[in-house]
């Protein structure tokens, strides 16, 4: 099992810059694939970034692709999602998932079987 806690968000301006970071507990880190999911308000939660163990495979979202880079530090057991070029549709509540079970469900919330509290992110326009 492990925990995860996400830091970093807060108020960012449209084509400014923010780095989220996700702290995970345990030693398992290595052996998970990552994820990024976020939630605005009234919408379902969405696939933003996903990445392998070892950090050599990443996939995005149509939405975030060339702006936001997922990457990992397994030896600090630490995930991180660079935004870039932010804009206001992409705020919402951005959630760290850990353990990608399912290759079909693979962009879902359910293909991922351990989630953080989630980090506010606003980008003002």
């Amino acid at each position: 099992q492990v925990q995860l806690v996400e830091s970093g968000g807060g108020l960012v301006q449209a084509g400014g810059s923010l780095r989220l970071s996700c702290a995970a507990s345990g030693r398992t880190f290595s052996t998970y694939d990552m994820g990024w999911f976020r939630q605005a308000p009234g919408e379902e939660r969405e696939f933003v970034a996903a990445i392998s163990r070892s950090g050599g495979t990443t996939d995005y979202a149509d939405s975030v692709k060339g702006r936001f880079t997922i990457s990992r530090d397994n030896a600090k057991n630490t995930l991180y999602l660079q935004m870039s070029s932010p804009k206001p549709e992409d705020t919402a509540v951005y959630y760290c998932a850990a353990d990608r079970t399912s290759y079909t469900n693979r962009y879902s919330p359910s293909g991922f079987r351990y989630w953080g509290q989630g980090t506010q992110v606003t980008v003002s326009s």
